[in-house]
């Protein structure tokens, strides 16, 4: 397994390059080493601040401290943290666009829009901004890469808010295409995963307030990727 990249470390935090297809917390079968658990194996206990999906990648923040998960939870409910994801998208989004729309529990662990009015919908809000574009019209595009900055922090929200805009990413088996995204027909798979990135968090310290800025670098597959759609794939 490869080793965990450190993009942080204090007595009240810890912060680390989360790869994709990890776990951060144990998984109901219970068979499989979660990434925390990993990590609490040579750092001791941690504390889970927020989550990351399975297939997502990127900047993952942990408190080693009870005192410090619980400034942590209440700002990140406040929504004080400032986000920045990226993802690789179908379609053509527009240049600049703020999805408002609430979400509510769907089936098997997934979340649809809410109807309006609907009991325990929760507020969601993402603002989206188009980075490059590629028509790729062999691999039935086109495709672009966005730029995600969530408000608030549901379950999912970036992937059904790219929905709403017309956009979902390029490989999702929950809410769009199963993939994997294909060089050509029949060729390497460039991605097996959601191609979604959470390149940059930015956190006010919770001992002595200070502004953290973590990002972490994009892994090979998605550089690969956008390395072969710029090449005019």
């Amino acid at each position: 397994m490869a080793a965990i990249e450190l993009l942080h470390e204090d007595a009240e935090l810890l912060a680390v390059a989360k790869p994709p297809g990890r776990l951060v917390i144990p998984g109901r079968s219970g068979g499989e080493r979660s990434l925390r658990e990993e990590l609490e194996a040579t750092h001791g206990r941690l504390w889970v601040v927020h989550r990351l999906d399975r297939g997502t990648s990127g900047v993952l923040l942990f408190a080693r401290t009870a005192d410090a998960h619980r400034a942590l939870n209440m700002a990140f409910e406040a929504g004080e943290p400032e986000k920045r994801y990226l993802a690789i998208v179908r379609g053509s989004p527009p240049a600049d666009r703020r999805i408002d729309a609430a979400l509510a529990r769907g089936r098997k662990g997934r979340v649809r829009p809410a109807h309006p009015g609907e009991p325990g919908a929760k507020p969601a809000a993402t603002r989206f901004r188009l980075l490059e574009s590629w028509p790729a019209p062999g691999l039935g595009g086109p495709f672009a890469l966005v730029e995600a900055f969530p408000e608030s922090g549901r379950t999912h929200q970036i992937r059904v808010h790219l929905v709403l805009l017309g956009t979902p990413l390029a490989l999702d088996p929950d809410y769009g295409e199963e993939g994997p995204l294909l060089r050509k027909p029949g060729g390497t798979a460039w991605l097996t995963r959601t191609p979604l990135h959470a390149e940059r968090l930015n956190v006010m310290h919770p001992a002595d307030g200070r502004r953290l800025e973590l990002r972490a670098p994009i892994p090979e597959d998605l550089e690969a990727a956008l390395a072969a759609l710029r090449a005019g794939a």
